[in-house]
């Protein structure tokens, strides 16, 4: 039953809000009328707590879905990379910039676990690819038979020593930090190689300090 307060506060709410004209309300069936009733109750408190929970849970299974799935979210500890990317900055990376038929290419800036301690992730850019051997002479890198080195106009400080050669295994890459006199790399690690399986993704963007804001530049060859 609707007593005569409630009654008075449904017509108030039907015309004022509903847009019903006062005929229109006294003509409302007791079916009607509930309905009307429901609506200016409004939902349940279970219903408006859960829109409550619902919204922030949505933002964070959204945030670890892109943490986990797309994006790498890095800080870069090490000078191994400068000074393409600076001791501090912080990076995005595409996890899935390998996972939809694409292949990692030479000057790719990648990101993937450290051969002789899986636990920790190194970033290097790619110099051999799988099949090829690398050959360091005097700073200078070689592909196979070469006799043109590799450009590196992008490393900080002329490079220096002897190393090599290294045969690439199929689905292997060799990497090195463009700060190449201040990087641990694949010319010293016990396990040379990176391989394709392992690598989390591709450096795309450098977000943080503000004003270094921007892509990571991987056509240097």
């Amino acid at each position: 039953m609707i007593d005569q307060n409630e009654m008075k506060d449904l017509e108030d709410y039907a015309t004022d809000v509903l847009g019903y004209t006062e005929e229109d309300f006294r003509a409302l069936s007791v079916t009607e009328l509930h309905d009307i009733k429901k609506e200016m109750d409004g939902p349940p408190a279970w219903r408006e707590a859960l829109s409550f929970i619902l919204g922030p849970l949505i933002a964070v299974i959204f945030v670890l879905f892109l943490d986990n799935f797309i994006i790498i979210n890095a800080r870069i500890p090490s000078a191994s990379m400068e000074n393409t990317i600076m001791t501090g900055d912080r990076l995005i990376g595409n996890r899935l910039a390998y996972k939809t038929g694409h292949i990692p290419q030479r000057g790719d800036v990648i990101i993937f676990p450290y051969p002789d301690d899986p636990n920790t992730l190194y970033i290097k850019r790619v110099i051999g690819l799988p099949g090829e051997m690398v050959t360091i002479r005097d700073g200078k890198v070689y592909i196979n038979d070469s006799e043109e080195p590799l450009d590196d106009s992008f490393v900080p400080e002329e490079p220096i020593g002897d190393f090599g050669p290294y045969y690439i295994p199929g689905d292997d890459y060799f990497v090195m930090g463009d700060n190449r006199n201040n990087s641990w790399d694949s010319r010293f690690w016990e396990n040379q190689f990176v391989q394709e399986s392992t690598i989390v993704g591709k450096a795309i963007f450098r977000y943080y300090p503000f004003d270094q804001m921007g892509t990571v530049e991987d056509d240097v060859f």
